[in-house]
């Protein structure tokens, strides 16, 4: 396998730059250039020259033997001064030597999956902690990067494989002197995987959310302040305000961080009746945009009734309490009015949908999962039917034992693995 390097921090000028190598040669070509390496895990200020002995720059050395490294390789870190230039000349010198090449974008954590160091769910932890904006994403990334999904799948798998075995032996050895009933320790096994699954898949959407981001669509009719309002949340002019009516014909977006939780607020096109074609698509539009959202504030005037039916946990607002009066629910985006207490309400019903999420947090977990408890479901059918088919059955637990392989990436996912890697850095 060749040896790799990069740059593991961002590119441009900086207080410090890390290069990371990884490979068999990465002792050997850092300790040419350094002149020798500190012991494992520990560091070391050094010179970095060139092949000629020219000094390129003092650095902090930091060593890893494999296994005991991210990639499960040897590696090797240099710390340098943040010039572009002493970096551009470290990797030059570098690629000069045999064997020794750029790291493509993901590879360094590509090792670490292929040598056993990290499974394909803490892969995708690692990303979403690169990517994470808010406390509540950095604190999932950081649970799905500790393994803790990929212990629960190890552990369902057991019992999934402990399963199938009962059953094959009662299939392999129907004439000997053995137990052939074997259904209620079958059943015990399945029911607790089946119920564990049920419950992670549960948490999914939450999850997801926290992951990407809760959407919440401010809805009304024209001219009743839904831009003004958006404005004053956002702290900003992102939204054009007039008096004329219709001016929002399309969703405008502005994303923030509400108590830790990455939001995004979705000023939408006043719901009414027209016959302009292009404030017609605007509201459909809105009307979309609003029942996909997670959660939606309804502004009214003073008597009207809400465009549609407001879901359980959706917040119902009296528009421009700044003219009319009154407290909170009354708000005004113009004179801050009521705003404090919205912005606690979206806070606390956005973190009452989070306080359900699981480990699993992207789309493709929820699947595996559902395709391996639905495996479960159906063999638990056909233990009805008696011994006969516990071929069938075991058949089908092999399936779902399969689908919970994929999760973690063990197999067949070698399509799936470029696509994420795809995502990633180049020095990571």
């Amino acid at each position: 396998m060749d040896t790799i390097f990069a740059q593991a921090t961002a590119m441009g000028r900086a207080g410090v730059a890390v290069v990371r190598v990884s490979g068999p040669l990465a002792h050997e070509i850092c300790t040419q250039m350094v002149g020798s390496l500190p012991k494992p895990r520990a560091t070391a200020l050094r010179m970095i020259k060139d092949r000629d002995g020219g000094f390129i720059d003092q650095a902090l050395i930091l060593s890893f033997s494999g296994p005991e490294s991210f990639t499960g390789e040897d590696v090797v870190e240099l710390h340098l001064h943040g010039s572009i230039a002493i970096m551009r000349r470290v990797l030059e010198e570098l690629s000069l030597f045999e064997g020794v090449r750029l790291a493509e974008p993901g590879e360094f954590t590509r090792r670490a999956l292929e040598n056993g160091r990290l499974d394909l769910v803490q892969v995708e932890g690692l990303a979403d902690l690169i990517e994470a904006e808010t406390e509540a994403q950095r604190k999932q990334a950081l649970r799905v990067l500790s393994g803790a999904l990929g212990s629960k799948v190890d552990h369902w798998r057991g019992s999934l494989i402990r399963a199938a075995a009962l059953l094959e032996a009662t299939i392999d050895f129907a004439d000997e002197d053995v137990p052939i009933d074997v259904s209620d320790e079958v059943n015990d096994l399945l029911a607790v995987v089946e119920d564990e699954l049920s419950v992670e898949i549960e948490g999914t959407k939450a999850a997801e959310r926290i992951r990407t981001g809760f959407e919440v669509a401010i809805v009304g009719a024209p001219n009743v302040g839904k831009s003004t309002l958006l404005n004053r949340l956002a702290g900003r002019e992102a939204a054009i305000t007039s008096n004329v009516a219709g001016t929002t014909r399309d969703v405008i977006e502005v994303r923030m961080d509400l108590g830790g939780l990455a939001v995004t607020l979705l000023d939408t096109a006043g719901i009414r009746e027209s016959t302009d074609e292009i404030e017609t698509l605007g509201v459909e539009l809105a009307l979309r945009r609003a029942a996909d959202a997670d959660l939606r504030v309804f502004l009214l005037e003073e008597g009207a009734d809400p465009p549609f039916d407001p879901a359980h946990d959706d917040i119902v607002l009296k528009a421009k309490a700044d003219i009319t009066g009154g407290s909170y629910p009354a708000v005004s985006g113009k004179s801050g009015l009521g705003v404090d207490q919205l912005l606690s309400d979206v806070e606390k019903i956005l973190s009452g949908m989070a306080s359900g999420v699981g480990l699993a947090t992207h789309a493709r977990h929820a699947h595996a999962m559902t395709t391996a408890r639905d495996c479960i479901l159906e063999t638990q059918k056909l233990l009805q039917s008696g011994p006969d088919i516990y071929d069938i059955a075991a058949a089908e637990l092999h399936i779902g034992i399969h689908a919970l392989e994929v999760l973690v990436g063990r197999i067949d996912a070698e399509n799936l693995l470029d696509e994420i890697f795809a995502s990633f850095c180049l020095g990571k």
